[in-house]
């Protein structure tokens, strides 16, 4: 995903849910948000992301609440066999 943050390994972006952060993620860097969500604006299956080390899907998924100053993680998915 670096690519299109410009290589930038971190990005800052305003707090609220993770929905909002993905919305600001996709206005700063377009593309990061098709790379995220699927067609029905749900979380991608290979897609792990962690709110302040808390993987989403155990929390509120796109309705986490993203904290000032809390890091969003976006780890995709390695498989193979």
């Amino acid at each position: 995903m670096r690519p299109l943050t410009g290589g930038e390994k971190q990005v800052a972006v305003e707090a609220g849910s993770l929905g909002d952060v993905i919305s600001a993620l996709e206005a700063a860097h377009p593309g990061l948000g098709e790379r995220l969500l699927d067609g029905d604006g749900a979380l991608r299956k290979f897609v792990n992301v962690f709110v302040d080390d808390d993987d989403v899907r155990y929390l509120n998924g796109l309705e986490t609440v993203v904290g000032d100053g809390i890091a969003v993680s976006i780890i995709p998915a390695v498989a193979g066999g």
